[in-house]
């Protein structure tokens, strides 16, 4: 028996828009929210290189998907189907990763809140021209100022602005391919289903993210305190696998534009959990930074869509 719940007709449009898409987003953003201060800790001792800390945490992430792919006897994707799990894979888990590993091994996590916060912006400008969404113009306002907010927000936590370097590019980069991977991964799960999609572009990158560790290996081999394994663990089973069960079924229901700014809150939680788990500092306004970011994503996802371009 094959385990579809979360799958859809091919093709199928967006469902209507409600409050369970939006939850299951800010779901999977809540379990992303711990990616960038977990990745901090990992890479920041230096027993961890940040090759192996990108590249391994996937092929972890690959077994666990290969068992629950083998275990509920999953179709295999079709056709053009497999060049859009290459571009999910890599986007979200090869592109991501590997470049927020090497950014932040100089970069505090404040830091990379910074750049990471237009990430909003960059999915749902690559949603609408992949989705054929049309949002009206007062979404795409709410959606500028949120983005400007959260990038303020967390350069008042970090001072990120002062002038760009090169762990600035690479997590710029890091943005446009989880942007990418973010945007084709939400329609191909409503075909594939959610998990399933993830499951496959994980398997699917496998062979290069275990070349990768190899290499990586050979040249430093891993080491690190309990804390930066319990870091690493968290990565490669929450933000690697399940956190993306939860995120693409909230951007299968869509519209995508609209529950992708969920992710507006990530670089607010983060900063706090950066502030819990890093002893950065948290201040007032810093908190009440947060307050105004929640209140755009909120605006942003109460906006109604329009019709979708035929």
């Amino acid at each position: 028996m094959r385990l579809q719940s979360s799958a859809t007709l091919p093709d199928a449009p967006a469902l209507s828009t409600s409050r369970a898409g939006l939850g299951w987003g800010l779901l999977g953003v809540g379990a992303f929210s711990f990616t960038v201060p977990f990745t901090r800790v990992a890479v920041a001792g230096g027993g961890m290189s940040p090759l192996f800390t990108g590249s391994a945490r996937a092929v972890i992430a690959a077994l666990l998907a290969a068992a629950a792919l083998a275990i509920t006897r999953q179709r295999l994707p079709r056709g053009v189907q497999w060049v859009r799990v290459a571009v999910v894979a890599g986007g979200v888990v090869v592109g991501f990763p590997v470049l927020t590993s090497f950014a932040l091994t100089t970069a505090p996590a404040s830091h990379g809140a910074v750049v990471i916060a237009v990430l909003p912006a960059a999915t749902a400008v690559v949603a609408v021209l992949r989705g054929h969404e049309r949002p009206p113009k007062s979404f795409w306002i709410m959606a500028a100022v949120g983005a400007a907010a959260a990038v303020v927000f967390a350069a008042l936590q970090g001072g990120g602005l002062s002038g760009l370097h090169w762990s600035d590019l690479l997590l710029f980069g890091s943005v446009l391919a989880a942007a990418v991977g973010y945007a084709e991964g939400g329609l191909l799960a409503r075909e594939l289903g959610a998990w399933q999609t993830v499951s496959w572009a994980l398997v699917l990158a496998a062979p290069l993210m275990i070349a990768l560790t190899g290499v990586s290996m050979a040249q430093q081999p891993p080491s690190g305190t309990a804390v930066e394994w319990a870091a690493f663990a968290y990565l490669a089973v929450v933000s690697m696998y399940l956190g993306f069960f939860a995120w693409y079924r909230g951007l299968a229901i869509g519209p995508m534009a609209q529950v992708s700014q969920v992710q507006l809150t990530q670089p607010v939680m983060s900063i706090c959990w950066a502030a819990l788990l890093l002893g950065e500092d948290l201040t007032w306004p810093t908190v009440l930074g947060g307050l105004a970011v929640i209140g755009c994503a909120a605006t942003a996802v109460r906006t109604r869509l329009g019709r979708p371009a035929r």
